[in-house]
């Protein structure tokens, strides 16, 4: 009798080693981004506008990401993460990572200097201009500049100066003529101040770094002194000072001192230029609360990459994207009333920037406002744009009489000041603010309108992926559904009053998924299901496509749906916790991240279900705090016609083979397709795929038309 083949055991799901680290995850999306500038497939001031991307995206890490490791040290917190790393072992790998990578970006950014000069954008050295120019810089920096620049001195008299977040400063060493005391005095480059990084020289496309237009003037702040030596540093600080909401009498209060605290936050990174002063680089450090010798980082060229967004905003339309016109959704291409569409069409699926943002949501709320049918409109918003028409419309639809009720997060990182200011706004106009649940983020992008039809109210519900942003809108890729559905209307009344009063009676939900209370368990119960209804025959499905993958309930689900013979297909932009192809526990799971013009916002998760297949789209990742610490929606997409698009966009995204990166095992990323030959990206390809439907549904109208005109001309005759 043969021997029984012992049975291979199973991978412990609690190894660390089948984890990716969350930080090291991003940074390396974010090394994808800037990969973005070196494409030579993409238009030059667009690669220029990647470097800025990837810039500011770094600097937001180490104020977002860093400052909370950084306060976990602080708190002494030692345990590790679900991939094995301690705080301390989490920032310092994270430095490794930035700083062998460092030179990369350098080298990069010398080469786009280098095309920018062949293309006539020229960004030169102040030694390298002629005296004329020179003279002609100092004019005008004296009067256009000079009036915002304030030297601060550092001595025993004058305390180590107050460094403002991501500004860029100047220290600069002095002495009088014929006295060898030396003294430092700090100057900030008024960036952002009025005065741009980018000085033009004459006519042409000419530029210097404004620092280096004050260094080589500098006599004008420090009259008859002698510059002995002048350096370049840059601060950031921790962003992370959230508000203890459970001990707040009024959160509004709570949030504007929490952005005074901001201001004030500690430091965690140093940027300066190799060679400085060994002397003055361990003062910085030492006056800054930092060790130089782990958050000292040195920069060769460029400090501050955020900044060239000023060179790609340049107006050169040989150098950038053909411009980009959204199509309006075919359905609402009429003069009809929006609500009778809705109400006939039973649901609209819109895909921004791809259909209009303007001529779809915008006018979902452009016509409730001045509706004389419309009761009332409630609406959540986490971003949304000061000089948009979103906050007016609201404002005039409480001016004509209806109830107006918006839920506004202020807690949105980097938007509390503008949402505190659009908040006393509208509470003024009469509109009734509320800021959520306590203790948790009202992430969610909801609209419910209620209307006077002619048998009664009826509810119209417009739910989406990414923020009320009317520029956003334009640059991010999102998905949003227009529903009238008695379910989905009941459904969105039992969310808002919750988020209105942050009672948490059971609320039953018949057709959307509300995090935290039931989205993740929905989640989860989806994906064992697709495991219970797997079968050779009839394989299993999952398809989610997403910003960020880290929650590990989920990971690890996913994992037993892979072990079970599930195909699990994931498209996660940034960070993803979960390491695929890995034998026996991921080799049927594939994860892409696509980048493009657009940035990829959508998220949608998919169950084939045995044939019976589910779509959900909404605001949540999977990630822990949009499942457990924020308010968050999914909607399913019940209608057959609409799944069909989804499904059609899902297989265009899946096959892209331009600007789609594969993970590895290793946690490599991989780019799928040759890099320099020439390709249509899956952003492109929805962008022909919009017009398409558009122009086919224009047709259709025109052939329905004319038979109509042939028809009433032979009644008459």
């Amino acid at each position: 009798m043969p021997k029984a083949q012992p049975q291979p055991i199973p991978p412990d799901l609690q190894s660390p080693g089948f984890y990716f680290n969350r930080e090291l995850s991003w940074l390396a999306y974010n090394r994808r981004v800037f990969h973005q500038a070196q494409d030579g497939r993409i238009p030059l001031l667009e690669r220029v506008k990647f470097a800025a991307i990837a810039g500011a995206g770094l600097d937001e890490f180490f104020m977002k990401r860093i400052g909370g490791l950084k306060q976990q040290l602080a708190a002494g917190v030692q345990a590790s993460t679900v991939d094995g790393r301690t705080p301390q072992q989490q920032i310092a790998e994270c430095y490794e990572f930035v700083r062998s990578h460092q030179k990369e970006r350098e080298k990069s950014l010398r080469r786009l200097f280098k095309e920018l000069r062949g293309a006539g954008i020229e960004i030169m050295h102040y030694a390298d201009i002629s005296a004329e120019e020179k003279e002609a810089l100092r004019e005008d920096y004296f009067r256009n500049i000079f009036p915002l620049v304030t030297p601060q001195s550092i001595d025993p008299a004058h305390p180590f100066p107050f460094v403002s977040n991501l500004s860029l400063n100047l220290l600069v060493t002095l002495r009088y003529p014929e006295d060898r005391e030396i003294s430092l005095a700090r100057v900030k480059v008024p960036v952002g101040s009025g005065a741009p990084r980018f000085v033009k020289v004459g006519s042409r496309l000419r530029f210097v770094f404004l620092e280096e237009v004050m260094e080589n003037n500098l006599d004008l702040l420090f009259p008859k002194m002698e510059v002995v030596g002048c350096e370049i540093f840059r601060v950031t600080r921790n962003a992370n000072t959230s508000p203890r909401e459970e001990h707040a009498e009024d959160l509004l209060s709570l949030i504007e001192s929490t952005l005074r605290e901001r201001k004030f936050a500690p430091i965690v990174r140093l940027q300066v230029r190799p060679g400085m002063d060994p002397l003055h680089r361990g003062r910085l450090a030492v006056e800054l609360g930092l060790d130089e010798e782990a958050d000292v980082f040195e920069v060769e060229g460029m400090i501050g990459l955020r900044d060239l967004h000023e060179l790609s905003a340049l107006n050169i339309p040989a150098l950038k994207d053909p411009p980009h016109q959204p199509v309006g959704h075919p359905a609402l291409k009429t003069p009809r009333s929006i609500f009778h569409v809705i109400r006939d069409s039973g649901a609209l699926l819109l895909q921004h920037p791809y259909e209009s943002f303007d001529s779809s949501v915008e006018r979902f709320l452009r016509e409730a406002a001045a509706d004389p049918k419309v009761r009332g409109i409630k609406m959540t918003l986490y971003r949304t744009s000061s000089r948009g028409p979103i906050v007016d419309l609201l404002i005039a639809a409480a001016q004509n009489g209806k109830q107006v009720a918006v839920v506004v997060e202020l807690q949105a990182r980097f938007d509390e000041e503008a949402n505190i200011r659009l908040a006393n706004r509208m509470e003024e106009a009469g509109i009734h603010v509320t800021y959520g649940v306590l203790g948790l983020k009202t992430h969610c992008k909801v609209v419910l309108v209620v209307r006077q039809d002619f048998n009664g109210l009826r509810r119209y519900v417009h739910i989406g992926t990414g923020n009320y942003h009317p520029l956003t809108a334009r640059l991010y890729s999102d998905l949003g559904l227009l529903i009238y559905d008695a379910n989905f209307g009941q459904d969105a009344t039992e969310l808002f009053n919750y988020l209105t009063t942050g009672y948490t009676p059971k609320r039953n939900y018949k057709k959307l998924l509300v995090a935290p209370k039931i989205l993740k368990r929905a989640l989860l119960e989806r994906i064992e299901r697709e495991i219970a209804v797997h079968t050779p025959e009839n394989p299993g499905r999952l398809q989610f496509k997403m910003n960020g993958l880290e929650d590990v309930d989920i990971v690890r689900a996913l994992y037993r749906a892979s072990q079970a013979g599930v195909r699990v297909d994931l498209i996660v932009r940034d960070n993803c916790r979960l390491r695929p192809g890995v034998p026996g526990l991921s080799e049927n799971i594939r994860v892409i991240s696509i980048l493009g013009r657009f940035l990829e916002h959508a998220r949608l998760y998919y169950f084939r279900n045995g044939g019976d297949e589910e779509y959900f789209i909404g605001s949540a990742d999977a990630m822990m705090r949009n499942l457990e610490s924020r308010v968050e929606v999914l909607a399913p997409v019940e209608a057959p016609a609409l799944r069909g698009e989804l499904r059609e966009m899902l297989d265009i995204q899946w096959e892209d083979r331009c600007f789609a990166w594969e993970l590895q095992p290793d946690g490599e990323y991989r780019l799928l397709g040759p890099a320099k030959e020439p390709c249509v990206s899956s952003q492109e390809s929805l962008i022909e795929l919009a017009r398409k439907r558009s122009q086919d549904v224009m047709r259709l109208r025109k052939r329905k038309s004319k038979t109509l005109g042939r028809r009433n001309l032979r009644i008459t005759e």
